[in-house]
C-alpha cells in the first residue's frame, strides 16, 4: 500500500503559514457597508429603519466598533435576502481570527492530548 497517503506524515509536513498570505480579519461591518449598503445606495438610517433597530447600532457596526448579534443577523438576512448564517459566520470568523492573533503563542504552548490516552 505504498500508494496510500499517510495522514500523519501529511500533517507533519503541513505548515499553514506557508499556504496563504496572512491578511487582517475582515469585520462584518465592512462587508455590510461595502457589499450591501454602498452598492444599493443605502444609509445607516435607512437600514436601521427597515430593520426596526436604532440607527446608532448600524452606524457602529459599519464603523467596525461593534459586532453583529444574532438578532441583527436575523434582521439583516431578511432584509438583504441572505441567510442568518452569512452574518453569523462573518462575525464568528472575525472574532476567531482576531483572538487567534492575540492568544496564538498561548495556544502553541498547549500540548494536544495523546491518541493513546
Amino acid at each position: 500500500m505504498s500508494d496510500t497517503l499517510n495522514l500523519d506524515a501529511l500533517r507533519a509536513t503541513f505548515d499553514p503559514a506557508e499556504c496563504a498570505e496572512v491578511s487582517p480579519p475582515v469585520h462584518p461591518g465592512e462587508i455590510l457597508r461595502e457589499e450591501f449598503m454602498t452598492p444599493l445606495g443605502l444609509s445607516a438610517g435607512q437600514v436601521a429603519k427597515a430593520l426596526d433597530l436604532p440607527r446608532s447600532r448600524i452606524e457602529r457596526i459599519v464603523r467596525q466598533e461593534i459586532g453583529i448579534s444574532t438578532d441583527t443577523a436575523l434582521r439583516l438576512a431578511r432584509f438583504f435576502r441572505t441567510t442568518p448564517d452569512v452574518w453569523m459566520n462573518l462575525q464568528a470568523r472575525f472574532e476567531r481570527e482576531t483572538l487567534l492573533a492575540e492568544i496564538g503563542p498561548e495556544l502553541e504552548r498547549i500540548q494536544p492530548v495523546s491518541e493513546a490516552a
